[in-house]
């Protein structure tokens, strides 16, 4: 029964990816369980950064200016790559250790990572999203909000949520 959800049909899956190791878990319980090796499926590969912070001062008639350093920006810029960088590399090493023949696309975002996943998972018209679960309890969800849950109800299309095995 493993994997026959989607291994006969071209779809288009979307697997929200960050740093964590959940998230590449989930990346490899996709390529285990919805779609086989000679797949003619296209897996995108979606990152969102977060937006960018905003440090603002005020000046002497209160008027609210925003302070910005070049070299902070770009200090922040290239950190900001890195990550996107680091993290494609390590999902890319995932995909090739299930084989070759799998077509992926990259795609970043910036932004609120729940709307940001939302408007792009429902403008490439996805068949599939996957997600990895915080693990987050009761409480702390109640408090961050859950961005799985978010995607669940504003996508058009299914939603997988990978729970970790540490997760309860």
């Amino acid at each position: 029964m493993e994997g026959t959800y989607m291994k006969n049909t071209k779809s288009k899956i979307v697997v929200a990816v960050d740093e964590s190791k959940e998230s590449m878990h989930a990346l490899s319980w996709c390529l285990s369980n919805l779609v086989s090796h000679n797949s003619r499926n296209t897996h995108v590969l979606l990152y969102v950064k977060p937006p960018p912070p905003v440090y603002t001062s005020f000046d002497a008639a209160g008027l609210q200016l925003y302070v910005f350093s070049s070299d902070v920006i770009s200090a922040l810029e290239k950190y900001g790559s890195d990550l996107v960088n680091s993290v494609m590399t390590r999902a890319e090493s995932v995909i090739r250790s299930y084989g070759t023949n799998i077509n992926v696309e990259k795609i970043t975002g910036s932004g609120e990572a729940k709307d940001v996943i939302c408007s792009i998972v429902n403008k490439l018209g996805a068949d599939t999203l996957v997600m990895r679960s915080h693990g987050y309890g009761f409480f702390k969800r109640a408090l961050l909000g859950s961005v799985s849950e978010y995607c669940a109800k504003h996508v058009k299309c299914p939603v997988v949520i990978v729970k970790h095995t540490n997760d309860k």
